[in-house]
């Protein structure tokens, strides 16, 4: 494998965070306009731009204060060609808004990276359906060919890997996968889960993971779960098989709800955010070792992951 895959700091076992749930923190705690949950919308204004750069401010404080590394994703689940359609935007459109999304995290690395903390951008790639359905499923070819368009713009600009999110089907993985392969760039796959620790498919992690390494040589730099209670797949990953140490990501909710009861809830439901830090370090403690990136998904903001950091850092370093 190429050696350009290694080059990610996180591959090297230091501690790393990143944000938490981008869109609900915007939407419930900011009062900020998101038709379809899209957070790149705020790139066209001088206060959307101005609540996204307070947004990742506050966690880029949150790194500096722990002296840990940074994973800043890009605002751009939804600036893909399906969703980015719905609201008007052509491919030319959306490449803009994806360069604009760049622009704006590599200003906040050059405010807050040091030695301490070093800063990782990242392009973040959503899919092309819903993250909490599998519908309308794609084969890993249409997948590879749907999300070139993202990848290539990011291949081309300043970010050091993309990281896709939310993805609920392992032929979608695999495509964003040989995607990123093609344009030789680092990826990371984050899966969603139901309450049963399957993936909406019906696949199992094991099964998902194991599909998308076999289909792509084991490119995936590294796998995560996220937007779903760590409640809902500690089971899932109790097992001393070799799949589970692919996985060095957790970006769960706060909540311990499922899909479809959030779907349908009007209010945030934030949890209790140092419940949820307690849950992860058990989680990095006894079966998820391999773990060394944590954020959030829906319903978190910077307290949950700043108890987070807290409780499961001093684990990390003691193992």
């Amino acid at each position: 494998m190429a050696e350009y895959r290694h080059a990610l700091p996180q591959l090297k076992n230091d501690f790393f965070m990143t944000d938490g749930g981008l869109e609900t923190t915007l939407i419930y705690l900011d009062n900020c306009d998101l038709p379809y949950f899209a957070a790149f919308l705020l790139l066209q204004s001088d206060d959307g731009r101005r609540a996204l750069r307070k947004y990742f401010n506050s966690y880029a404080e949150i790194a500096r204060k722990h002296k840990v590394g940074l994973i800043l994703e890009t605002p751009t689940w939804r600036s893909n060609p399906y969703w980015g359609g719905l609201l008007g935007y052509d491919l030319a459109q959306l490449e803009r808004e994806n360069r604009k999304a760049v622009s704006l995290l590599l200003e906040v690395r050059k405010q807050y990276q040091s030695a301490d903390t070093p800063i990782v951008i990242s392009g973040c790639i959503g899919p092309r359906g819903d993250g909490y359905v599998a519908n309308e499923l794609m084969s890993s070819e249409e997948a590879q060919d749907y999300h070139d368009f993202q990848i290539q713009t990011f291949s081309e600009d300043h970010v050091d890997m993309v990281t896709a999110l939310t993805l609920t089907y392992s032929k979608e993985a695999i495509g964003i996968a040989k995607a990123a392969k093609k344009r030789r760039i680092p990826v990371a796959i984050s899966f969603t889960v139901e309450t049963d620790g399957c993936l909406p498919s019906g696949e199992t992690l094991s099964e998902a993971i194991m599909k998308v390494d076999s289909s792509t040589d084991s490119y995936v730099a590294y796998y995560m779960i996220n937007c779903a209670h760590p409640e809902h797949f500690q089971f899932a990953v109790n097992t001393q098989d070799t799949w589970v140490n692919r996985i060095r990501g957790l970006r769960a909710n706060a909540s311990k709800l499922s899909h479809a009861e959030l779907n349908e809830s009007e209010d945030l439901d934030d949890g209790d955010p140092i419940e949820l830090a307690r849950n992860y370090a058990e989680l990095l403690k006894n079966q998820l070792r391999g773990v060394n990136v944590v954020g959030g998904c829906c319903g978190t903001d910077h307290r949950h992951i700043d108890h987070i950091v807290s409780t499961c850092l001093p684990i990390f370093l003691n193992r």
